[in-house]
């Protein structure tokens, strides 16, 4: 705790700011279990000051490094309603709100909701444009294209691919013109990242090796551990399962000793996935269950719907049908409302080895209750129900629920007017199309 005894009351308050954001910010570098709840602290205190002294736009700061603190916890439902609050003042200067819109594309980003984040950032275009802040356009450029590239994938569109791409070269550009290192080497690790994504495995390996050199002499242990999950997700595709363990391993730890729990349980995910195809079925059993667990008590419920996923995937055979059940149902619960369409593949393809054990299990008990029929029409079941909410969620669109369940427009209409007849009362009314007023000779 600083000593503010003595000094004028608006240089306490800016003391105790920048003592929260420096706590905050060195905390979570070095992994500090307990920085973002001191850094809170901090600056509620100088924000109490400064809303004496009339102070809008200090206040505003304040409470958006406090969101940022509640974001590297995990706390996104926190971070939203504070960074909403800063965004509804009209008096609040521009790179304040800047910094508190990207926050919020953040959050909604690190929540998968990739639509919105996109939303966020597109509309604040101009205002990044008019800030002289290098930092912070650098920051807005990198938060554009990492949520490309997620829907780049969910929605299939090459076109964001590409975008992403130049994206991440702005982001480096105005990293280096700030002398920003630590900046520069996370939109490195993002690049391997994409690399990683379009399987291109020894690329992803160049760029994040390059990242992790960088925040090596910068002795920042946790971004490195966020480099190691990302190097284990890569091992784990090309099936090098003893290095990812190896680098997945040494992530958890390091994440364990600060407060980003959100981090955690996506290498604890990890991890267990790492274990279970090296055979270690309880230990991975234990690290996946913890990391479900983790995720959910921080209310980062789309990890904590994957760490459940894994569950299944990676240990369905050492599962009893009553716990597959259960497993799924919280999965189905956490992840239905994801705009990834590869998210919703496998909580399908899920569904369909949780019924398969479970139609296994009647047909030993009871043989004479399985009919032919039984696994396709629960199958349809579950379908029926994915996308009955895609279309809930995409207000009746047939066309922008196609895009979140990762099918076609005509493959989507086909299911609902042949297996889903009674879904049709959700969608829109189809627009008959405008005959041509040109005539054909």
């Amino acid at each position: 705790m600083p000593h503010i005894e003595r000094l004028e009351r608006n240089v306490a308050a800016e003391v105790l700011l920048r003592a929260g954001v420096l706590t905050a910010r060195l905390g979570n570098l070095s992994g500090i279990k307990g920085s973002q709840e001191s850094a809170k602290n901090l600056i509620t205190k100088s924000s109490r000051i400064f809303a004496a002294l009339s102070a809008v736009n200090k206040v505003a700061e304040g409470q958006t490094e406090i969101a940022g603190c509640y974001w590297r916890e995990g706390g996104y439902d926190e971070a939203r309603i504070i960074l909403k609050d800063v965004l509804s003042q009209p008096t609040v200067e521009n790179e304040i709100k800047a910094k508190a819109t990207l926050r919020s594309a953040i959050v909604e980003w690190c929540s998968h909701h990739y639509t919105d984040a996109l939303y966020i950032l597109t509309e604040a275009a101009r205002l990044f444009e008019e800030i002289e802040n290098q930092t912070v356009k650098g920051s807005y450029h990198d938060a554009l294209a990492g949520v490309l590239v997620n829907l780049a994938a969910s929605e299939q569109r090459e076109d964001y691919t590409d975008r992403a791409f130049v994206e991440y070269a702005a982001a480096a550009y105005h990293f280096e013109q700030a002398g920003h290192r630590h900046h520069l080497a996370a939109v490195i690790n993002n690049l391997g990242f994409l690399y990683f994504q379009f399987g291109k495995y020894t690329e992803a390996h160049e760029q994040l090796g390059h990242a992790r050199r960088i925040l090596a002499s910068l002795k920042d242990s946790g971004t490195i551990a966020q480099v190691d999950e990302t190097r284990a997700r890569v091992f784990l595709a090309e099936g090098k399962y003893g290095l990812a363990e190896s680098a997945s391993r040494s992530a958890v730890r390091t994440l364990e000793k600060g407060g980003r729990q959100s981090l955690l349980a996506e290498a604890l995910t990890t991890h267990g996935a790492a274990q279970a195809r090296l055979g270690y079925h309880e230990r991975a059993r234990f690290t996946l269950f913890r990391a479900a667990e983790i995720a959910h008590v921080s209310g980062a419920l789309n990890t904590a719907g994957l760490a459940a996923l894994a569950l299944i995937e990676e240990l369905s055979e050492h599962l009893t049908p009553d716990e597959m059940k259960a497993i799924y149902q919280k999965a189905y619960d956490w992840l239905v409302t994801s705009q990834h369409s590869q998210t919703l593949h496998r909580l399908l393809k899920a569904a369909s080895r949780v019924l398969s054990a479970c139609v296994d299990t009647r047909n030993e008990s009871k043989p004479e209750t399985v009919t032919r029929g039984t696994l396709r029409k629960a199958i349809h079941k579950y379908e029926k129900e994915i996308i009955r909410q895609a279309l809930r969620d995409s207000e009746g669109s047939v066309t922008h629920a196609a895009g979140v369940l990762g099918v076609t427009h005509q493959s989507l209409i086909y299911l609902l007017q042949n297996r889903h007849r009674d879904l049709l009362l959700e969608r829109k009314p189809a627009v008959p199309r405008k005959k041509s007023i040109i005539k054909k000779r």
